[in-house]
């Protein structure tokens, strides 16, 4: 079985060390987003690609979701004593080396495709990660504060600001002039199925589809859904900020209109959410807590059977 699934950074990664343990011998192809990625101390920084390959590569920080086990910040504390900035966006020492090798190959003129084909060489993750698009194409958001209305980078609204200041708009920079990657459609094409698992709808998985091309190819296959809110809730992270951006409720049934029956075929809600319905999709309600790697399994085998 080939599996494509689109992923953003925790929740993605989870499921997908789940999906591997649902279906081990399934070839599976992960298209990553790139729309966090950023520019710090002069690395190229991939946030959600690099937590993807991480926790599949066994080097992540389980406590945290992000970041390299057994992590230092004695690179972070020299900065901040020599005043640099930005100071709320911490760099670990280990995970600082990812960005180097990241950044010297960028500047050498490969492309992140090949980067992180590279990257994973190392890690084995298992999975063939693949960034959507290899262009620049990066997500900022409108905000109006007591210093007026501005556009921030998303890393800044999320990490500094934990999305305290309410999102005006989302936008992702550069989509339009942006192409999917190498071997993203081709991925896309030959799979027996895709899932998009819990990851954020709007900055994740939604960031994707906003890459020319790859929403209308998806939409010749058959994709399952699971859904990243719970009972009106985010299962984590700060969706429900990044979905009142966009004017949409926090809700399972709100999400799935969001993606729209032209996208998905099947839905996977949680049993409190029993109730959501669209016309065109099949709805299918269990326990979509990720406690563990075989809850997590168990959620990603009714994804696959709901495929079926």
């Amino acid at each position: 079985m080939r599996i494509l699934s689109l992923a953003g950074g925790i929740g993605g990664a989870r499921f997908l060390r789940g999906l591997q343990a649902a279906a081990p011998e399934a070839e599976i192809t992960v298209i990553g987003n790139t729309g966090d990625d950023i520019t710090l101390f002069g690395l190229r920084v991939c946030p959600d690609l690099d937590t993807v390959m991480y926790t599949l590569g066994g080097g992540i920080d389980e406590e945290q979701g992000w970041g390299r086990a057994d992590e230092h910040h004695v690179v972070k504390a020299e900065l901040a004593a020599y005043g640099m900035e930005p100071q709320w966006f911490g760099l670990g020492d280990r995970d600082i080396a990812t960005h180097i090798v990241r950044t010297q190959m960028l500047n050498a003129g490969y492309p992140l495709s090949a980067v992180t084909e590279a990257l994973c060489d190392r890690w084995k993750p298992g999975v063939r990660l693949i960034p959507m698009t290899d262009d620049r194409a990066e997500t900022h958001v409108i905000v109006e504060d007591e210093q007026g209305r501005r556009a921030i980078h998303f890393q800044e609204w999320w990490v500094r600001l934990r999305a305290s200041v309410p999102a005006r708009q989302i936008v992702l920079v550069g989509a339009e002039d942006a192409k999917p990657a190498p071997g993203v459609l081709e991925a896309i094409e030959r799979a027996d199925v895709v899932i998009l698992p819990p990851s954020n709808p709007v900055v994740s998985i939604g960031t994707i589809l906003q890459i020319p091309g790859i929403r209308e190819a998806l939409s010749a296959k058959t994709v399952v859904g699971v859904s990243p809110i719970i009972g009106g809730a985010p299962v984590r992270g700060m969706a429900d900020a990044c979905l009142t951006a966009i004017g949409v409720e926090t809700s399972a049934q709100a999400v799935l209109e969001l993606y729209g029956s032209r996208l998905v075929s099947g839905w996977l809600v949680a049993e409190q959410d029993a109730g959501v319905a669209l016309e065109g999709v099949r709805v299918v309600a269990r326990p979509l807590l990720m406690t563990d790697v075989e809850a997590t399994a168990g959620i990603a085998r009714a994804a696959l059977e709901l495929a079926g």
